[in-house]
């Protein structure tokens, strides 16, 4: 990755806003056409692909942030949804990023995220257990297993569109 150039781009710039608001639109996008599987005790979210997009320049921790806090409006749980979900997205975002940052190997960043992501499920088996009274150990269990595989397919689609695009641009 090269991330001299990637740098020098601000976030506020024109270019960095439309790539921000064409992932957020994406997440919000597969999330949402997918959302019977999407939501709930168990869930294949495959939009959290774009976990790993925070991997290659920083705008897309907002953007995926933001394409988190939208989705999760169309959340049977959005009120609670909303906030924490968005607000957990962000610090696992933030923590694989300072996790990776002296990874070099994008396999290797991409597994440890994949592992962050998938242990952070607990935020969502709280609010199921806290909404729905489901069990926190069960919910965790299927959620993290959902996150996982999402993260697992999106993890080879990311991979090999990074082979191909410049994700640092």
């Amino acid at each position: 990755m090269n991330s001299s150039i990637a740098h020098e781009e601000s976030l506020t710039s024109t270019r960095s806003i439309v790539k921000i608001s064409l992932v957020a639109a994406l997440y919000m996008a597969v999330t949402l056409i997918l959302s019977v599987i999407s939501f709930g005790p168990i869930q294949l979210r495959l939009s959290e692909m774009f976990n790993y997009l925070a991997l290659f320049h920083k705008r897309y921790v907002v953007a995926v942030f933001l394409g988190v806090v939208i989705a999760n409006f169309m959340s049977p749980m959005w009120f609670i949804d909303v906030p924490i979900g968005g607000l957990a997205t962000l610090a696992v975002l933030l923590v694989a990023r300072a996790v990776t940052k002296n990874i070099k190997n994008v396999k290797a960043k991409f597994i440890v995220t994949a592992f962050i992501a998938t242990l952070s499920m607990f935020s969502v088996a709280v609010q199921l257990y806290l909404i729905f009274d489901l069990p926190f150990w069960w919910s965790y269990l299927t959620v993290a297993i959902g996150e996982l595989l999402s993260m697992t397919i999106g993890g080879f689609i990311m991979y090999y569109t990074s082979k191909k695009i410049d994700l640092t641009q």
